[in-house]
């Protein structure tokens, strides 16, 4: 039977408990994707539909968790327009020749899904056929594609990239026009594939104070939802670092929005956050002895007083020193606590 409670949570319907999915729910903590890893490079896995969906299964499988979110990387269809672009191990995607103006965008022409990632909608549509839980499509949001295009890799203070912004407005919005077709065009297509929830990652955008955001990042990422609310299936918009912009995030016709640890899900409420949300354990917290875990944890369902709207995730991604025996514990723990919290607050009502 298929599991849509992840899907129902997202659209503030009665679910007996809360869905649990993990960001970077695949990766190297696991010693199967090690062991893929050691055949196939990160694009390689991504081009071969039949690797890239056993591990994207892999989680749901071993640790039970909700909802699946597709293995790739964020500069895939990038890479696909022929953008020079590598994953480096421990520091993320380096560009080969940064952004220096709207003009170094032409080359790379629009997306074409069907010709350029043809890989990634195979793996879609494989998957639809094969998981008993949603699948959830997803791409970079245009600031962070920007701050890796202009950087020319991770950075941690974004200066160039805002100083791209304040003083090149007119290539900046040629960049943020760009990069918002080609997010659209591949979710939409993602989603025509069979994905049933996409998540726009917008990883620094936090970097950005709100004034800044409402000028220079609102109106493309407003233009970005409506055009995936007409597709029917579900949005999620994460950030990290960015508790700040929650009153700008509240007026985006996202279905869900996700949030970090450092931002409460009563602060995220106070401020307007009114949508479904998604969070927040500090994923450092999965180092620490069970006991201090499961305490964060229940800490964080019982603030969510067994509400419908809620799913539960970390502030950000796994890492490689996890071990998988303790997100499969957390998961199991999440569902159980979760559903008895929600019988008590039902016959309470009653």
């Amino acid at each position: 039977m298929f599991n849509d409670i992840f899907l129902k949570a997202c659209r503030h319907e009665d679910v007996p408990y809360t869905p649990v999915w993990y960001m970077r729910q695949a990766g190297r903590y696991q010693e199967e994707y090690r062991a893929v890893r050691e055949k196939y490079s990160f694009f390689d896995i991504s081009r071969n539909p039949d690797v890239c969906a056993k591990v994207t299964r892999l989680p749901v499988d071993k640790l039970g968790v909700d909802a699946a979110i597709l293995f790739a990387d964020i500069m895939t269809p990038l890479k696909a327009r022929g953008l020079g672009v590598e994953i480096v191990e421990g520091v993320g995607p380096v560009i080969e020749h940064p952004v220096k103006s709207g003009k170094d965008l032409a080359r790379l022409g629009e997306l074409d899904p069907r010709s350029d990632v043809p890989y990634v909608l195979d793996t879609v549509n494989l998957l639809h056929q094969q998981l008993q839980v949603p699948l959830i499509g997803f791409a970079g949001a245009p600031f962070t594609l920007a701050s890796y295009l202009v950087e020319g890799g991770p950075s941690k203070n974004y200066h160039r990239t805002k100083a791209f912004m304040y003083t090149q407005p007119g290539d900046w919005n040629v960049l943020m026009d760009y990069l918002s077709g080609l997010t659209v065009t591949y979710l939409k297509a993602q989603i025509e594939a069979g994905a049933q929830a996409v998540q726009v990652f917008d990883s620094w955008v936090g970097a950005l104070g709100e004034e800044d955001y409402r000028t220079y990042i609102a109106p493309t990422m407003v233009k970005i939802f409506t055009e995936l609310k007409n597709t029917g299936a579900v949005s999620i918009y994460f950030g990290a670092g960015a508790g700040h912009l929650l009153k700008e995030w509240a007026k985006l016709p996202a279905d869900v929005l996700s949030i970090d640890w450092r931002t409460s899900l009563a602060d995220a409420r106070r401020q307007g956050a009114d949508k479904a949300l998604q969070g927040n354990l500090d994923p450092s917290l999965l180092l620490a002895p069970w006991s201090v875990l499961k305490e964060r944890a229940k800490k964080i369902l019982d603030e969510s007083d067994g509400k419908n709207g809620f799913i539960f995730n970390l502030g950000h991604g796994v890492f490689p020193e996890v071990r998988e025996q303790t997100l499969k514990a957390l998961t199991d723990f999440v569902h159980d606590y979760s559903q008895n919290l929600k019988k008590l607050v039902q016959k309470n009502g009653k």
